[in-house]
């Protein structure tokens, strides 16, 4: 009798293993709740954290994830991940109009004129990053993944708007380098403090910091006003702020998307260069 019960618990077991959707690399589908707040135009966060992926617009291989909660020992900052000669061909979908390419172009050159990092139309290289516009916000991979095709995603917006401005283009193609959120940097309370009574339930692990030998800052400042920051509102559940800087003139201006800081290009720099 007990052999059978024993039996019948393995089996019911394995069948709700088997029922558990396996991760698998790619981006997650975003939220209706999201994909209705974006529409709606209505937010006081930047549109990437409302993009539903890893963080809010990280899109992680399964690799990547272990790497970051300590899984595995070797640390995101391996330089595996960095592009080969400094340079990332690309490709933009026909999706977006010619005033949208010329403003990704726009970001893109601006990350060359401040570092030695090239960007040039793909011909036959296997590993690019192919430029995609969908109605999910704003996403990336992060840094080279030596996989083939990997995208950036821009949902369509007027230049100037929504994942158009050239600080949220900057900041997702960062991203593709190899960089991850200000926020998560190791010394992060030293500067700022988590008002987690104010963070929606469930998302608190987005505001998670991790050690020294899985991301970097290459030596650089943390810094509030970095284009990779979080704002002061982000994954709000009640129109309170979530991140309070210690030098509170800064809240406004953090979590800017206007472009680079000085401590930004440091830290490109320090990466490729």
């Amino acid at each position: 009798m007990y052999s059978m019960k024993l039996l019948f618990l393995s089996v019911c077991l394995l069948q709700l293993v088997f029922a558990i959707p396996v991760r698998k690399d790619g981006p997650v589908p975003n939220t209706p709740e999201n994909i209705a707040i974006i529409a709606s135009g209505n937010y006081p966060q930047n549109i990437e954290e409302l993009s539903g992926q890893f963080q809010g617009d990280m899109v992680l291989t399964i690799e990547q994830e272990r790497m970051l909660n300590g899984l595995d020992r070797t640390g995101l900052i391996d330089t595996n991940y960095r592009w080969p000669n400094n340079t990332i061909p690309y490709e933009l979908s026909d999706i977006f109009s010619q005033e949208q390419k010329d403003y990704i172009e726009l970001g893109l050159r601006e990350l060359e004129r401040v570092s030695c990092i090239f960007f040039v139309r793909r011909t036959t290289e296997e590993n690019f990053v192919s430029v995609e516009g969908n109605g999910s916000g704003c996403s990336s991979n992060v840094g080279f993944l030596n996989r083939g095709q990997q995208r950036v995603h821009l949902q369509l917006y007027p230049p100037g708007q929504g994942c158009f401005r050239i600080g949220t283009i900057i900041h997702e193609f960062l991203h593709t380098l190899g960089f991850y959120h200000m926020q998560s940097a190791t010394e992060r309370d030293e500067f700022v403090t988590i008002m987690w009574e104010h963070i929606q339930s469930g998302t608190e692990g987005n505001f998670n910091t991790y050690p020294a030998d899985r991301i970097s800052n290459f030596g650089v400042e943390y810094d509030v006003t970095s284009v990779m920051h979080y704002s002061a509102w982000g994954f709000s559940k009640n129109g309170f702020a979530t991140i309070v800087p210690h030098d509170i003139t800064l809240i406004n201006v953090m979590g800017q998307r206007t472009g680079m800081s000085d401590r930004d290009i440091s830290r490109l720099n320090s990466m490729y260069c």
